[in-house]
């Protein structure tokens, strides 16, 4: 499971997610066995905690720059 969860780690967000909604089809299509539908659940759960962190870190990068009335730039977060 290690090998999975560092080859998923060092997916760009884009990857990630087209592999995830391929499975997705891949799963509702029924036509996998049991054993893979599983495997690629199992996958899929990675990927999509992979894609959630990815978003979670841009998020965090965004700041709004602001200029106070006496002309001070300054960075704060922005509040999505």
């Amino acid at each position: 499971m290690a090998n999975i969860e560092n080859s998923i780690e060092s997916m760009s967000f884009e990857a990630a997610l087209t592999e995830l909604e391929g499975i997705v089809k891949k799963i509702d299509s029924g036509q996998e066995s049991l054993e893979s539908a599983i495997n690629s659940f199992e996958r899929g759960v990675l990927l999509k905690e992979h894609c959630e962190k990815k978003l979670q870190d841009a998020r965090l990068k965004i700041e709004k720059i602001t200029i106070s009335p006496n002309s001070i730039i300054s960075l704060t977060p922005v509040d999505l």
